[in-house]
């Protein structure tokens, strides 16, 4: 089983095992202590993206510590 890892600034949940930073903001700062997560596919229409301040299609953490 793969531990998934999320980005501590945007909640981009990294499935890149190998990831030193976010795909998506490049910060470095990864956890594994994150729960439940979403997938917006349309960004610019879902109300969901737009509380979270979510740019970019892909799967995102609810809740990161």
């Amino acid at each position: 089983m793969v531990t998934r890892r999320v980005c501590r600034e945007c909640h981009l949940v990294v499935d890149d095992p190998g990831a030193q930073s976010c795909p998506n903001c490049g910060s470095s700062s990864l956890t594994e202590d994150w729960a439940g997560y979403v997938i917006i596919a349309h960004p610019e229409t879902s109300e969901i993206a737009e509380e979270m301040q979510v740019t970019e299609p892909g799967k995102y953490a609810l809740k990161v510590r």
